[in-house]
């Protein structure tokens, strides 16, 4: 642990310009105009949208710009505290769909994590020309009994803390993640601790562990909807969640539209991704299929192919 926090971190690259805001958030773009459909990666709401572009050897975002795709990066930014009850429903409707409408044709979307929950919640809005998930929760029925049920343990310890101060701290979501499997941790510190100093072996891990302990908290009716409608009560997966009045159903989509799972993802297991139209299985973990050593071989070429062969 000591090595980790007194190792040293390179300067941190310089952000993209960004098209459009919304809120706190904000449309940064990485490709240029190719007159195809521009591509609009989501990240989760659950720490920053920098997995997406961790480093220069590690970023989906640049490699995807290189490949020749007009890509763009979602960025949440940091909520305020007049946006204590705008829930997941809310992230769509005011601030997702209004940057979307800043770009100059309709883009494909791509969603990580929870952010292919609040890609399909824009699909159900409006029309897109093709739709990817990566590692996305939808059928909360297919986590295994253990731990939702230590998530609801975990929410109902903290909802009232978190209902004071109007928002969902970064820790407490933390705390979740280590306890779906609390000897990882240990093994990947101790992995660490035998990596060459200066190695890409060392300075991945401490980009992505930076990462993982980083990132601004929820908004109060965003973590309520992800613990108690989705965790607890498979809204999204039972045909319940609803925006404006629209439910969200993937198999209502009218567009292209692509799951990518992991078999031995310990956040998302495989079987709790949306049923699209097409769906492909990886053997990477929840992080490892964007930030890994087999990422590019395993998910970005492959990606940009399927975007490529979707006017993206």
């Amino acid at each position: 642990m000591r090595k980790y926090q007194e190792a040293q971190r390179p300067a941190p690259a310089p952000q993209p310009w960004h098209l459009a805001s919304a809120g706190p958030a904000r449309l940064l773009r990485y490709g240029a105009e190719n007159g195809r459909f521009p591509i609009v990666f989501i990240p989760s709401l659950i720490n920053p949208p920098q997995v997406l572009d961790l480093s220069e050897s590690r970023s989906l975002l640049r490699r995807m710009a290189a490949a020749g795709h007009d890509a763009y990066l979602v960025d949440w930014g940091t909520p305020t505290a007049r946006d204590a009850m705008l829930g997941l429903d809310g992230h769509v409707t005011q601030r997702l769909l209004p940057m979307l409408g800043a770009l100059p044709r309709p883009p494909i979307l791509v969603g990580y994590c929870l952010g292919g929950c609040l890609a399909l919640g824009a699909a159900a809005m409006q029309r897109f020309p093709a739709l990817v998930t990566i590692a996305a929760p939808w059928r909360f029925d297919g986590f295994p009994a253990r731990d939702l049920d230590l998530i609801s343990g975990l929410w109902r310890g903290a909802k009232d803390m978190c209902e004071r101060i109007g928002s969902v701290p970064m820790e407490v979501l933390q705390s979740g993640f280590w306890a779906m499997d609390p000897t990882r941790t240990i093994r990947k510190f101790a992995a660490f601790a035998d990596a060459e100093p200066g190695s890409d072996a060392e300075r991945a891990f401490l980009a992505v562990e930076d990462w993982a302990n980083g990132g601004a908290p929820l908004t109060f009716a965003a973590g309520r909807d992800l613990f108690e409608g989705f965790y607890a009560g498979n809204a999204s997966g039972s045909g319940r969640w609803l925006i404006d009045g629209r439910m969200v159903d993937p198999a209502a989509l009218d567009c292209p539209s692509l799951s990518i799972v992991s078999t031995n993802d310990r956040i998302v297991p495989a079987e709790a991704g949306p049923a699209l139209r097409e769906q492909r299985s990886l053997s990477l973990g929840h992080v490892g299929m964007v930030v890994g050593g087999r990422a590019r071989e395993m998910l970005w070429n492959p990606l940009s192919l399927w975007l490529s062969s979707h006017g993206g």
